[in-house]
Order: C-alpha cells, then structure tokens, then sequence
C-alpha cells in the first residue's frame, strides 16, 4: 500500500488545483480494482498489512474521496479544501492498510482532523464548532483507554504487530474490553454513544457527510475486526451482552427515524442502524458473521453518502432540508426522484442489491445465537422498509410548495456521482470477493 500512497501524492503533483486531486483520486480508485484479485493471502511487512478486508476498505476510501470530489465541484477552486480532501484519503488509506497496531491507532486518530476541517471551514452554520467539539469529545475520550491497553499489551508480548500480538482474552475482564472495543463502539457508532453523529453530519458540507458516514464509521468496523484477532476476542458474556446492546439500539434507531424533519439527520440515524448489524455480525465470533459485517460496511459505504449526496442536492432545488417542506418533487424534478426511488429501495436493502447479502448474511448467526435476536432483526428489517418508503413519500409525493419551482437538469458531475455510488453495489454479482473467511 505504500506504492498506492506515493502514487496519490505523485500524480497529485503533476499538475495543479481541482483536476490534480480528481486525477490522483481517480488513478487510487483504478489500482485498488486491478489490485482486489490479488490479495486474498496475507501480505505483511514492516509497515504495512494487505488483505482482502483491507484491500476493501482502502477501495472504499479512494471512491468515495474522489465521489465526494465531483460532487462539490462549488468548491472546486479551494485548494485548502482539495488539500483537506487528499490529505484525509491518505490518511485512511495508511489507516486501512497498517500493520503494526500502534501506527493503527496513530491513523485513526489523524483522520479526525482533516474532518473537523472540513466540518468547521465549509460547515453551513454556526453550530458547526459546537458539532465539532461534540465528535473530538466523544471519539478522542473513548480512544484514551485503548492507547493504555496498546501499550501495555505491547510492551507485554514484545512486538506491535497485529498478526504477531496473539493476547490471550482470557484474562481481560469486561472493564478491559470495554477499554479495547470502546474506542470503535463509538466512531461506528453504537446506539447510546451517537448523538455527536447527527450533529457532526447536519453541520458538515457534502463532502464532509459523505467521508463520515462512507469511510470513518468504517474504521469503526475496521477497528473491530483488528482487535477480535489481536486480543483473540470470542463470545464471552461480554460480548453477547454488547451485541444485545447494539442490537436493541439498532431498533431504537429505527424507531427514531420515523420522528425526524431533517433529512441529512435521518440518514444519519439510519446510519446508527445499519451500524448495529456490523457490531453484531464481529462480535458473535463466527464466519459468517464477519462475512455479514464487512458486506455491510462496503454496501452502507456507498448507499448512505448517495442518500447524502441527494439530500444536498434536493436542498439546492428546495432551498430547505426540512422533510414536509420538500415534498412534491416527483412533479418538478422526476430524474431526481428516480434516484431517491433507487436509492431508497437501495437503503432498505431490497434484491439484488448488496445490502441485502449483508443483512440476510447476520440471520443465521443470530438465530442459532438467540431467538430473539433474530425477532430483534427481523423487527429492524421492517422498520428499515417502513421509514424508507416513508423518506421517499415524503419527498417526491404530494403538491409541492410555491418557492419549489423547476430548475435547471441535474449537472453532469451529479450524475456521475450518483452513477459511481451505484454501481459499486453491484458487486452481488462478484461476491467471491468477499471469500475471505
């Protein structure tokens, strides 16, 4: 992966401005997909770590970067704001792709701050410093305790090598495991521990919402999957008691959804949701599970910053982000409400589509876990259907209001931005990607 790092800081120099980062972006996205194929046995140096899970991640982060690029074309002529988006892709790409598990936790912190720039320099209001001190509160305090723990394991078995630590869990107790997975409950985030994540994405631009809810929840996934075999996490009562947590939290989520007026606010309630399947599928310690967590990161990655993605541009056509006020857009804008139409049925992981693998991966691990679990699930899978028809009615349905006047097509980078967010989802069709249990 450091090839791929030194080529998005290479072509990144060539030339100058806006098309600088689309190109280097763009060449990320290109050798992250010849490299896919090749990656499904362990690849490890001194530095760096590629597997196919990462290999994954690291796909994710360069598209969605350079999706996130075409889609503020507003901001085309910022260079402190290329330079954010550019320094933030790196900063994943080492993050996804480190081997030792102190230069891990260093990554997942610097990743923060490209955010909080990108929040507090083109956030929309005022609230934004407060938005922004609520995420640095909640992630950084979370991740103290397992700085602590690194250091100690480390110092303990000799080496900070992921693939090498092998701690035994047995003798971590629950309040050392809360320590060791409190720091990624909290940036996915799980139910309880979320409310800096819809403030953070009601204050953020588009570009900030798409990188949060795409990729840096992601870590929060990715964080999990690292400390299951560095501690060798199992189902211990612990465990099943988070995974019931999350689960149940889940719900609520879903539940909440249906109250809220602000539309980037219920995606991002949705996103705590859909999150809960991925702490149930690395925590009840089984292949399938696991399987179910990362298709679930990679399909959530794309659909939730489209959903975002369409919010904004349905606020540059409304002038209003307040759900009531938007309605009647199939009237005005019927492009527009076809993708909301797809990407809705995308959301509520309808077939063929991703999502659905990642969701109906989790049910057997549940079931023979606990049967309520499974009813927990099967409650989530409805209510995830219901507030998806319910954002969909609302927006498109209805006469719209008099300010709500026809405008001007969809751009062109619109469309290609909502075109490279749907056809990553396509990858049903490619599954064997995801053989990597």
């Amino acid at each position: 992966m450091i090839s791929l790092v030194s080529m998005l800081v290479f072509v990144s120099l060539l030339t100058e401005g806006f098309m600088s980062v689309v190109l280097s972006l763009f060449v990320g996205v290109i050798f992250c997909v010849f490299s896919l194929n090749s990656h499904f046995s362990l690849d490890v140096d001194t530095l760096f770590c590629s597997t196919s899970v990462s290999s994954l991640m690291v796909l994710l982060s360069c598209l969605l970067c350079y999706l996130s690029l075409i889609s503020s074309w507003e901001y085309g002529n910022s260079s402190s704001f290329n330079l954010s988006i550019l320094c933030l892709s790196i900063v994943l790409v080492l993050a996804f792709s480190s081997s030792s598990i102190l230069s891990f936790y260093i990554f997942f912190e610097v990743s923060l701050i490209p955010t909080l720039i990108l929040i507090i320099g083109w956030g929309y209001q005022p609230e934004r410093l407060q938005a922004g001190s609520y995420m640095m509160m909640y992630t950084v305090s979370a991740s103290l305790p397992l700085l602590v723990l690194i250091l100690y394991s480390s110092g303990k078995v000799g080496t900070m090598e992921l693939t090498l630590m092998n701690i035994s869990s047995d003798s971590l107790s629950g309040l050392v495991l809360l320590g060791v997975l409190g720091a990624f409950l909290v940036k996915l985030p799980m139910y309880g521990v979320h409310l800096w994540l819809p403030k953070a994405h009601v204050e953020a631009p588009l570009a900030g919402s798409m990188i949060l809810a795409g990729i840096l929840l992601k870590l929060g996934g990715f964080g999990i999957y690292q400390m299951k075999y560095a501690f060798n996490l199992y189902l211990d009562p612990f465990s099943l008691f988070m995974v019931s947590l999350s689960l149940w939290g889940g719900l609520l989520a879903s539940f909440m959804c249906l109250r809220q007026m602000d539309v980037k606010s219920f995606v991002a309630y949705s996103s705590v949701g859909h999150m809960s399947i991925v702490v149930g599928g690395m925590l009840l310690d089984s292949s399938w599970g696991i399987f179910s967590a990362v298709v679930t990161m990679m399909a959530h990655g794309f659909s939730s910053s489209a959903m975002f993605c369409l919010a904004y541009f349905s606020y540059k056509k409304s002038f209003t982000r307040n759900i009531p006020y938007m309605k009647g857009m199939l009237q005005v804008f019927p492009i527009l409400s076809l993708w909301w139409f797809l990407f809705c049925c995308i959301n509520m992981a309808c077939p063929p589509t991703l999502n659905l693998l990642g969701e109906m991966s989790v049910v057997p691990i549940l079931w023979s876990t606990s049967v309520v679990f499974s009813i927990i699930m099967g409650l989530m899978v409805f209510f995830s259907a219901a507030y998806n028809m319910y954002l969909y009615s609302s927006l498109n349905h209805g006469s719209f209001f008099s300010y709500i006047f026809p405008g001007e097509a969809l751009k062109s980078s619109m469309l290609i931005s909502l075109f490279g967010h749907f056809m990553p989802l396509a990858m049903i069709l490619k599954s064997n990607l995801f053989n990597f249990c």
